[in-house]
């Protein structure tokens, strides 16, 4: 039933989408496009001019090159797999993997998650990442941390996976299915953008500048095709400031800028977490010196309910001008709370102004508005 839901309101939303376009007389041509010019794309056989072309092709999931690398799958082919893996692997510490972790997990598979790394999630802060860990583990997921793939090999019995780890030790695991989620790539091969002279780097993602112009003037990029924040709202975000660029502001609007800083994010595990503004090391790097607020609790309903499910929540503060600069939280609802909190974070809240707030009792929202005393480096 999941299957089949997920279809029907991925084929609703597609024509909601279809029918915006087409309202605002937008023609949809299907097909391979590939830029022949400056202005011109070509499309199977048809030929379109423009005086601006944007480039938004999105990313690919990547898989390494692994012996038995054939038999694995990516995250587009998760909710279509048949049958149902009671035994999943997954190969991976980003928010994907973690993600599809936890819903495996929650679904009913045994889930064994590999990462190659000391600890998930690399680029959050570092006590969003022990913390998550530990809840991740104790709701059942195996995590095998500082562990690479060796092999994988088809068997009558599912799937053989070999792996080794610190010190080179081994192990071997057998799963109904492996899910790589190691990193995703730009989706800019194939589409003629080398031979117009468009700027790439090194990861194979297109250059541009403040406006999401590249280096041919008359065409754009943004999204993952540019390899920044890898997030649908940021794309969007982008969108508008390429729409202002090109066609000018709405009456009376200044044209938008896409700033990067304090941008909300939320990942899906169990629990969820929620997170804006700069992790600890982030920002001591970049501010000097900063206090540190954080709770580590069991929310009220599980001391009803017995669960052994924590929260986290953490606040830091640039002490040079009490500005709370980073706020990260693990728990339910993370995702929901973390959003409010970005629109203070982005009109520069300062923890002054978190403490005079009242909290809305009882919710764990209110600690991140009680936190009164900073803990010790």
């Amino acid at each position: 039933m999941l299957k089949a839901n997920r279809a029907r309101e991925i084929s609703r939303l597609n024509g909601i989408y279809v029918q915006l376009l087409e309202t605002a007389d937008v023609t949809i041509v299907k097909g391979w496009a590939r830029l022949l010019d400056a202005h011109t794309i070509e499309v199977d056989d048809q030929k379109f001019t423009a005086k601006n072309i944007l480039v938004s092709t999105g990313g690919t999931a990547t898989v390494p090159e692994i012996p038995g690398r054939e038999h694995v799958v990516t995250s587009d082919h998760m909710f279509d797999l048949t049958p149902f893996p009671k035994r999943l692997l997954v190969v991976g510490g980003g928010y994907i993997a973690c993600e599809f972790a936890s819903i495996f997990n929650g679904l009913g598979s045994l889930v064994t998650q590999v990462h190659r790394r000391d600890k998930l999630l690399r680029g959050f802060d570092d006590d969003v990442r022990r913390f998550i860990a530990s809840e991740m583990s104790k709701t059942g997921v195996n995590l095998q941390l500082s562990t690479e793939i060796a092999a994988i090999t088809k068997t009558p019995d599912g799937l053989r996976v070999e792996v080794k780890g610190d010190q080179n030790s081994k192990a071997t695991f057998h799963v109904d299915t492996v899910l790589y989620a190691t990193g995703r790539a730009p989706n800019a091969n194939g589409i003629g953008l080398e031979a117009v002279g468009v700027a790439m780097n090194a990861a194979g993602a297109i250059q541009v500048n403040e406006q999401y112009q590249t280096s041919v003037p008359s065409i754009y990029a943004l999204g993952d095709v540019t390899a920044r924040l890898q997030l649908t709202p940021v794309a969007l975000g982008e969108a508008m400031v390429v729409v202002d660029q090109l066609f000018g502001p709405a009456a009376g609007k200044t044209p938008r800028n896409m700033s990067y800083e304090f941008i909300p994010s939320a990942v899906f595990t169990h629990p969820n977490i929620g997170t804006v503004g700069y992790s600890e090391a982030d920002a001591r790097e970049k501010f000097g010196k900063v206090s540190v607020y954080r709770a580590d609790f069991k929310a009220l309903k599980h001391t009803l309910s017995g669960s052994t499910e924590r929260t986290l929540m953490k606040l830091l503060v640039e002490d040079a001008t009490d500005r709370v600069v980073g706020l990260h939280m693990v728990g339910p609802d993370a995702g929901e709370i973390v959003q409010g909190f970005a629109v203070a974070m982005k009109a520069g809240a300062t923890k002054a102004i978190f403490d005079s707030t009242i909290g809305i009792h009882p919710t764990a929202a209110e600690e991140f508005v009680t936190m009164r005393a900073p803990i010790k480096d």
